[in-house]
Formats: C-alpha cells, sequence, structure tokens
C-alpha cells in the first residue's frame, strides 16, 4: 500500500474505543428496519411481520485470505458479500451486518480504513447497513467476523431440506472461475518468493481474478425467480464446490441426484485458465468453491418458467436414491460425487 508510506497513524493513537468510533464514521442508516445503529449497547431492528434471518462467517488471515494478493478494499467487500450471500440463498433479503475485528499492530489506521472502504462499498451496492462491531487486539494476524442480519416472510423462506423426487437442479451463473483466479494467484505469489524482482503475470486474466477478489451474492436470481413465480424447493449458496454444495442438499433433503458434466455452466476464461494449469474445467467447477452462485431445486412444472431465464441452468434432476449423487461424464461415466472442496478443519483442503 503506497498510501501507508505516506502517512501511517499507529492503531495505539485512538485506542479501541476511538477506533470503533472512527470506523464508523459518518455511516448513515437506510433501511426503515435499522430503529438503531452504532452508537448504543446493541443495534435494534425491527422486521415487523416478517422473519429474521442471522448468519455469521468467521475470515482468518493465513486460512480465508492472504494479504500478499488480497487488496484490503477487496477483502473488506468480499467479506460482507459472502455474508449476504447467506441470506440469499435462503430467499431472504440482507439488511444489517455487525463487523467484528482482531488486528495486530502491524496495521495501521489508513489500513483499516482500506478495509472498511470495502465494506461500507458492500453495504451500499446491497442497500446493508452496517450497525455495529467490536474490535480488539491480535498476536496471529488479522481475523474477521461479519454476522449477517436479513428478512424474509416465513412464507418464503427456502431451506436445504425441500428437494423432492423428480425436482430440476439449478444453478446460477457459471462456476469454477473463483478456484482459477485463487490458483493463478497462488502461482504469481510463488513466484515472487522465487524472484522479487519479477512482476506478476496476471494480464487477460480479469474475469477470474474478479471472481476470486469481488465475488458477488446473486440477489437478483431470487428478485429474477419471484417476478416470474417460481420459489425454489430447496437453495445453498456455492461456497465450497458444487459437489459438496449437492451433498449437503442431498443429504439435508433426504434424497440422491444426478447431474451431467455437460451441464454445468463453466466460462471460456475458466476453461483456459484450467487448460493451463493442467486441470479439468469440471472438476474446478466440482472442488474449486467460492463462486457464490446459488444451487437450486425447482418443481418440474416450473421448467419452462426457468427454461426462458438467461443466466440460470438446469444441470440435473433429484431421485429418491437417499444420499447417491452420482454425475453422467461427458464420456458416459456414472461418477459418485465426493465432497472435496474447500473444509477449513481439514489439512488436506482444496
Amino acid at each position: 500500500m503506497n498510501d501507508e508510506k505516506i502517512s501511517r497513524t499507529d492503531l495505539s493513537e485512538l485506542g479501541e474505543f476511538g477506533l470503533i468510533d472512527h470506523l464508523l464514521k459518518d455511516i448513515t442508516a437506510t433501511n426503515p428496519s435499522t430503529i438503531k445503529a452504532a452508537g448504543d449497547d446493541a443495534a435494534v431492528i425491527d422486521h415487523k411481520d416478517e422473519e429474521t434471518l442471522v448468519s455469521v462467517d468467521l475470515l482468518v488471515e493465513g486460512v480465508h485470505f492472504d494479504l500478499t494478493y488480497t487488496p484490503l478494499k477487496h477483502l473488506g467487500y468480499k467479506a460482507a458479500v459472502v455474508n449476504f450471500s447467506d441470506i440469499v440463498a435462503m430467499n431472504g433479503t440482507p439488511t444489517q451486518i455487525v463487523v467484528g475485528i482482531a488486528v495486530s499492530n502491524r496495521f495501521s489506521i489508513e489500513a483499516l480504513d482500506e478495509l472498511y472502504a470495502g465494506i461500507k462499498l458492500a453495504c451500499q451496492q446491497y442497500h446493508v447497513d452496517l450497525v455495529g462491531g467490536d474490535t480488539t487486539s491480535s498476536k496471529s494476524g488479522l481475523m474477521l467476523s461479519i454476522t449477517a442480519i436479513g428478512k424474509a416472510k416465513s412464507t418464503d423462506i427456502v431451506y436445504r431440506s425441500g428437494a423432492s423426487e423428480h425436482d430440476l437442479l439449478c444453478v446460477s451463473g457459471d462456476l469454477g472461475a473463483a478456484y482459477m483466479g485463487l490458483l493463478l494467484l497462488e502461482r504469481e505469489k510463488a513466484a515472487f518468493i522465487a524472484n522479487p524482482n519479477m512482476q506478476p503475470d496476471l494480464q487477460g486474466n480479469d474475469y477470474i481474478l474478479e471472481r476470486q477478489l469481488k465475488p458477488e451474492a446473486r440477489i437478483d436470481i431470487i428478485e429474477i425467480l419471484r417476478k416470474n413465480d417460481v420459489k425454489p424447493t430447496s437453495m445453498i449458496d456455492i461456497s465450497d464446490g458444487l459437489a459438496s454444495e449437492i451433498l449437503h442438499l442431498c443429504k439435508e433433503s433426504s434424497v440422491g441426484c444426478r447431474i451431467y458434466e455437460e451441464k454445468i455452466p463453466i466460462d471460456i476464461a475458466t476453461v483456459q485458465a484450467a487448460e493451463a494449469f493442467h486441470i479439468i474445467p469440471s472438476v474446478a467447477a466440482l472442488n474449486g468453491g467460492e463462486d457464490y452462485e446459488l444451487l437450486f431445486t425447482i418443481k418440474q412444472s416450473d421448467f419452462e418458467k426457468i427454461q426462458a431465464i438467461d443466466g440460470i441452468h438446469i444441470i440435473g434432476h433429484i431421485t429418491a436414491e437417499k444420499d447417491e449423487a452420482i454425475m453422467i461424464s461427458n464420456d458416459g461415466q456414472a461418477i459418485t460425487l465426493r465432497a472435496q472442496g474447500w473444509d477449513a478443519l481439514r489439512t488436506n483442503s482444496a
């Protein structure tokens, strides 16, 4: 960060409460449900006749993100958006977030301003209020805990457990790009460590890099589904890879599924990157993760409605075989899906 070389304010100059006031200054609540935002012992939120949805994510430096190649503003944006995505996956609307950070003295006030600039930008883009948080010190790098709060009518909420035999399995957008962006960044990091004078070779990879560093929550998809009078029978966001999320739906719904490799949507930029890394593109889609697209099931009677919507792809169907998830490969083989994507508590996570 070049700005830090010009101006650096140590955290000790503000202290914990001064830092909180600094980071939350100039925040204006825009949601009617936000009765009281930052400045008291707790925020006050009123969703009246709607259900309140709550989700939390903990992000740890060196486990979930690498500041070698992740700009702090991008990190803040992504940290907020992935929490919004959890609310969206319940067919809800995110309305507020609470942010907790643990930070070491290697970070300056200016660095945290960058982090919060990303969080605030995400809130602005998705019409979400930042209503409070907490700060503390850390001896092991930066940690972020974001709690997202949302709303939905009880009749609109979609769970992972609602899929039934013959339902169609759908996915939004395209898959695998975020993982290929991560591999590219890791490759260039390794090259830099080997030769600090080497400039990163990222040209022509804007799409996969943006998918990794600046994902988006697909609230537009649930809005389109509502306009077309389609309510998913089950839904989940794709954070840990398509295969893992399919298995979650099957387990929670006590069903099986059959998907088709040729139906998995993969962008040409992802295909080209996968080829450069000698990876089968569908493997990146199945096991890579961090796409934050929506995986959902619909009734067969909604087939024609879904078929007419751009950006939604039918990749298979639900079967009665409990917990049996099969992919029919491009050469006609039946392959059992395994959860090989991200798992923070496994030492061999992808």
